[in-house]
């Protein structure tokens, strides 16, 4: 059995749900999202609970059972509240500016590196090097900021690049001259 899919989703005051046969629909004050259960999952509404329960035996629903339980609640807490990333661009010159629905990226290329923000993703950048990225799927947060980190990873000797705000990144020491 498993441990977590038996935990209840205690769902806020401003978040509505609702199940459809194997459709659950959430919908918050952040956005809306939907989630299509596998075969042997199902969910039931209790006063303010969401409940995930299992109907089969095998190992496979099993495993299902918790992973859409940890999905519908990770949906509700979008929903509720969202989802955000930071990042930070560090570099001499490099920066960052969001020119309608791109974010412009100057990282020490010959060109600016332009990456077209997803429809339901919102990009601030404060201090030209201060990247937040926020929205209602965990999901699409999480690859929209992998993306950007992607086209500068942070380097190991200087620590040029764009990393996540709570990242560490282990610095190399450099060459040095041999004596004779």
């Amino acid at each position: 059995m498993s441990r977590i899919g038996q935990k209840p989703i205690i769902i806020p005051d401003k978040v509505k749900v609702t199940v459809e046969g194997t459709t659950v629909k959430i919908e918050g004050p952040k956005g809306k999202a939907a989630h299509e259960m596998p075969e042997t999952i199902s969910a039931r509404l209790e006063s303010k609970n969401l409940l995930v329960v299992n109907n089969g035996e095998t190992r496979q629903s099993r495993a299902l059972h918790g992973l859409t339980r940890a999905l519908l609640a990770n949906h509700v807490l979008g929903t509720h509240a969202g989802f955000q990333k930071k990042l930070e661009i560090q570099g001499v010159g490099f920066k960052a500016e969001v020119k309608g629905k791109n974010l412009s990226l100057n990282l020490g290329f010959s060109h600016p590196v332009l990456f077209p923000i997803p429809a339901d993703i919102k990009i601030t950048v404060t201090d030209a090097v201060n990247i937040l990225v926020e929205g209602s799927d965990k999901q699409k947060v999480g690859a929209a900021a992998a993306e950007i980190r992607a086209f500068y990873p942070p380097e190991p000797y200087k620590g040029k690049g764009v990393r996540y705000s709570d990242e560490h990144v282990r610095r190399k020491e450099g060459k040095t001259a041999q004596s004779k």
